[in-house]
């Protein structure tokens, strides 16, 4: 994808509009990923029998979560950067 500044402000093309909403998605699911890896970080752990498969099975949902919120516009962190990442796309 090639983005050029473009003062004016036009909507950019479909091509190019949907390669940036793709990655303003990605960029809010590995957003998320990261605070919910902080929240579960900072946390107590109180399972005594904790294993290295739940801690995968808890990574793996919230990679899962973090990739439907992001999706579904939970934060609207995509929408955001959608938005004033399209004024300096080449119309």
């Amino acid at each position: 994808m090639s983005i050029s500044i473009n003062n004016g402000g036009s909507p950019a093309p479909l091509g190019d509009r949907a390669q940036l909403r793709e990655a303003a998605k990605n960029f809010e699911a590995i957003f998320l990923r990261q605070m919910l890896s902080a929240a579960r970080d900072s946390s107590i752990r109180s399972d005594l029998f904790g294993s290295n498969g739940s801690d995968t099975f808890r990574q793996m949902r919230d990679d899962a979560f973090a990739d439907i919120a992001s999706e579904r516009g939970v934060l609207g962190l995509a929408d955001m950067i959608e938005f004033q990442m399209s004024k300096s796309i080449k119309g």
